[in-house]
């Protein structure tokens, strides 16, 4: 095996031309446990890993929502589900949403957390008194 080969894939070739096209553009991504990043991409590789600067982590809860930064960030290419470029003539949130502290989008969703265990907690009690 010649030493400039990689075991990357001919598939590969496309997820690196697409990605080129974001460099040094504010990027939105969505994780797979669900966490939204937003940052300037400054590199990536074929695996998508990728380095946001400016990085920073968007919390949002009903309304709310915090920018939490990150500087220099990271990313694993196999967490990222969604990837994309941010419009810098579009406002990035409609005007109905309000900014908030950390410590409050933190409390905000520590009770959407908690208001979702209860449903569900009362679902599965609903469940067990439908069964026959």
């Amino acid at each position: 095996m010649s030493s400039s080969m990689s075991w990357a894939g001919p598939e590969d070739v496309y997820l690196s031309t697409s990605l080129a096209s974001y460099l040094d553009r504010k990027i939105l991504v969505l994780l797979r446990d669900g966490r939204k990043l937003l940052g300037i991409l400054r590199s990536f590789d074929q695996f998508a890993n990728a380095v946001i600067e400016s990085g920073c982590e968007r919390i949002i809860v009903g309304d709310l929502y915090c920018d939490i930064p990150l500087g220099l960030y990271v990313i694993r290419g196999e967490n990222v589900v969604l990837l994309g470029e941010l419009d810098p003539l579009k406002k990035e949130l409609p005007p109905t949403m309000t900014l908030v502290s950390e410590p409050e989008i933190r409390r905000a969703q520590k009770v959407e957390k908690d208001a979702s265990e209860l449903k569900g907690m009362m679902k599965k009690r609903m469940d067990f008194l439908d069964m026959d």
